[in-house]
């Protein structure tokens, strides 16, 4: 099956199965967070009832697909306990991709997930039980959120506490203002220069264009217009994920990044603006053409960086669940 700078739509525990192994030089991708996976299937219909859920609420953040279900209620055993099984279903889950993942990368090849600060470590160690062995977890630092949690001093307002005003300050969270890479790398083959020999890979790019050495904070990274206008729920800036292209697969289309959780395609265009190849994987098939659209019009307006096929081929979308 011809694999290089192609598109599927389906389920990439399936679809990676007919991929060569040892044939991809990275994998940066942004898959669903833990809840965006709680109880349902990830499909175009979720999000958009999700979405829904928020759209004409008080909640200040409407582009996060809320109604996870585990979100309010008690705080008891049962609560607790629902909790953690998601939380291990979910981890369950990233080791069945991850599996895949670990056979057709290359030794030496960088996996980056983006991930939650509450569900980083589970997505790790899923990803070492698949094989990968822990690298480091980068510090995307975005615009500041908004607390979602309890205010103290409102909810002793709401119990009609007088003295309320005293409590001023203590809230149930913090304010959070990063996201989590988490960096994995496939074991090398006896040490960094003899893997790079053999495969082409296993170094970081460090270098900043101001000369200084990459630490692993990443910020002041700016959304364009056509960020803005993804009508993904979720979607990074082009030029955060030109960025890890950059660190982690060295410039030539002989190296191929895969993403198997593509959403609107910007790891994609990111590899192909860099001459890079790419593989995509979607499961949601309304995504596969915006993606195919965002690929043709980069080809439009920039001259090619490398004779890159433009092809696409869809597999028909899977039928399987993620659950």
């Amino acid at each position: 099956m011809e694999f290089k700078n192609k598109v599927f739509s389906g389920d990439c525990r399936e679809i990676l199965r007919d991929i060569p192994e040892n044939s991809i030089s990275a994998c940066i991708t942004d898959p669903p967070y833990n809840y965006e996976f709680i109880g349902h299937k990830w499909d175009a219909n979720e999000v958009k009832r999700r979405l829904a859920k928020v759209k004409d609420s008080k909640t200040l953040v409407k582009n996060i697909p809320y109604g996870s279900g585990l979100a309010g209620g008690v705080r008891n055993a049962r609560w607790y306990q629902r909790n953690r099984e998601n939380i291990m279903d979910y981890q369950k889950w990233c080791a069945e991709w991850g599996a895949e993942v670990y056979r057709v990368c290359k030794p030496g090849a960088v996996i980056a997930v983006f991930n939650s600060t509450r569900t980083m470590a589970h997505v790790q160690v899923a990803l070492e039980d698949a094989g990968f062995y822990a690298r480091d977890t980068l510090v995307y630092r975005r615009h500041s959120g908004i607390p979602k949690g309890d205010n103290l001093a409102s909810a002793l307002k709401q119990k009609g506490i007088s003295d309320y005003q005293n409590e001023e300050g203590w809230h149930s969270c913090l304010r959070n203002e990063w996201e989590a890479i988490v960096v994995l790398q496939k074991p090398l083959e006896e040490n960094y220069i003899n893997t790079y020999l053999k495969y082409g890979v296993s170094y970081f790019y460090t270098r900043n264009t101001d000369g200084s050495f990459q630490s692993n904070i990443i910020e002041n990274i700016q959304k364009n217009e056509e960020d803005k206008q993804q009508v993904h729920c979720t979607v990074k800036p082009l030029a955060l994920m030109e960025k890890l292209i950059e660190m982690f697969t060295p410039k030539s289309d002989e190296h191929i990044v895969l993403d198997p959780f593509a959403g609107s395609g910007t790891t994609l265009v990111a590899a192909k603006k860099l001459g890079r190849s790419y593989l995509g994987i979607e499961i949601v098939p309304e995504y596969i053409e915006i993606i195919n659209k965002r690929l043709s019009k980069l080809k439009r307006e920039t001259r090619e960086l490398s004779p890159l096929s433009d092809q696409s081929y869809i597999q028909q979308p899977s039928q399987l669940s993620m659950l």
